[in-house]
């Protein structure tokens, strides 16, 4: 796995071994960025925004967004052998300034873990097999995480057929392989 653009353009990531986690695929990351970038509707300058990245196991969206200049990212993980590669990457990529790691499930958040930070881009890529998109989808809303005009990705399988939370619009859904990216914000 490496990063695609900016700064650290080319750098490997490191994965972890077992088959718990489920990386992000370049491709795929690479396709969530070219719409970042060239859309007209989910356009964002990554530059200068601070991120979130749910469930971010190795830290592949998060560390993409450093490397194009993201002013912060918060990453959020509570599986060890995923946290272990993340701080391993942060490190070797030189990026722990700009980056604090929340070590709690996702679900778990609270807003003095982000020391009561707004968004403009939020990434959630949480196990397939989860179920409870809603209810973190509601949490981000309740916990009032997005500013005005923050995007928020979703990464879903496209055999999931499930109704998102109705303040939550979907502003794009795009497939790749067996993945769904769902653009929206509320």
């Amino acid at each position: 796995m490496r990063i695609i653009s900016g700064r650290l353009r080319g750098k490997s990531i490191h994965n972890p071994l077992d088959k718990n986690t489920r990386p992000l695929k370049d491709m795929v990351r690479e396709s969530i960025f070219n719409i970042l970038v060239h859309s007209k509707n989910q356009k964002i300058d990554v530059e200068n925004i601070n991120t979130l990245d749910l469930f971010s196991g190795s830290g592949s969206f998060g560390i993409e967004c450093l490397s194009r200049g993201a002013k912060e990212v918060y990453f959020c993980e509570n599986y060890k052998n995923s946290l272990k590669i993340l701080k391993k990457n942060l490190t070797e990529l030189n990026l722990k300034n700009n980056s604090s790691i929340i070590e709690k499930n996702a679900y778990d958040i609270s807003n003095d873990d982000i020391h009561k930070k707004k968004f403009d881009l939020i990434f959630l890529d949480p196990p397939f097999r989860d179920k409870n998109i809603n209810t973190l989808l509601e949490k981000i809303k309740t916990m009032e995480l997005a500013n005005k005009n923050c995007l928020i990705i979703l990464h879903r399988s496209k055999k999931l057929k499930e109704e998102l939370y109705a303040d939550f619009k979907v502003l794009r859904e795009q497939t790749y392989g067996v993945s769904k990216i769902i653009f929206g914000k509320f």
